[in-house]
């Protein structure tokens, strides 16, 4: 484990209570999270964090799930968090998963957003050549920066979720990820570590009906490692079900925390 107290991860704590550690997904950052952090700041202390290669936290050459965890952890250690909640989505549910079976005893309950804790397919190779196919010196405004990426994603929405990764300074534009460090790394993305052990706490697996990233074919391996998981499907959400379903999210996550 990394023990330089110099190199914690970026994170945001808001609000008093019990603890709520909130970890975005692949590309992401805290603020994707923020539409549930809002809803629970009032009875809750939220921690949102960037994760490693993302967001404003630290670039490392390292990111596979045992390494997020452990910076999570660190984080946690270093503001004398000892027992909190955990919620995930997409790669940050794996880092949750992955925690909570690494340190059962300090995860009170479990609450993973549209992902499992199995290897997936490689999905992300049009994006990842579009945003190397953006051109940071020649750029003038982010348009330019979409027009390119438009060749290689279709979809606005998701242009502009990948999009929130550039900033400009006086250097001009820049990406607040670590682009090479997460194409290098995707292996250990989109598969999952091989545990033992199990999280006996309460789990709750929430997926969008219109995803396809939690199947019927995922139910064993998640019981083998979570017994006492349970599932609400959200109707009408995709794999962003937070973003697209949030006051329905919001609650199914709110009514598991007072269970």
């Amino acid at each position: 484990m990394i023990t330089d107290k110099n190199m914690l991860l970026n994170y945001s704590d808001k609000g008093q209570g019990p603890v709520l550690v909130l970890i975005h997904g692949l590309l992401g950052s805290l603020d994707n999270l923020n539409m549930v952090a809002r809803s629970f700041n009032k009875t809750h202390r939220c921690i949102s964090v960037d994760l490693p290669n993302h967001g404003q936290s630290y670039h490392h050459e390292k990111m596979d799930y045992p390494f997020i965890a452990e910076q999570v952890f660190q984080l946690l250690d270093h503001l004398g968090i000892e027992n909190f909640n955990l919620l995930g989505h997409s790669m940050g549910g794996k880092a949750a998963m992955t925690m909570a079976l690494y340190q059962p005893q300090r995860v009170n309950k479990l609450i993973v957003a549209d992902i499992a804790p199995v290897t997936y397919p490689p999905r992300h190779q049009q994006i990842f050549a579009g945003l190397r196919a953006i051109s940071l010196t020649e750029m003038t405004n982010r348009n330019d920066a979409d027009a390119t990426l438009s060749t290689y994603v279709s979809e606005a929405g998701v242009r502009q979720f990948l999009l929130r990764n550039l900033t400009k300074g006086s250097q001009g534009f820049q990406w607040k990820m670590n682009l090479t460090n997460i194409i290098a790394n995707y292996d250990h993305v989109i598969g999952f570590p091989d545990l033992t052990g199990q999280f006996n706490a309460p789990s709750l697996f929430i997926k969008g009906s219109e995803s396809d990233y939690v199947t019927a074919a995922h139910q064993k391996v998640v019981i083998d490692l979570f017994p006492k998981a349970k599932a609400k499907v959200i109707q009408g959400a995709g794999h962003w079900l937070h973003a697209e379903k949030t006051v329905i999210f919001n609650k199914i996550v709110k009514d598991f925390l007072a269970e």
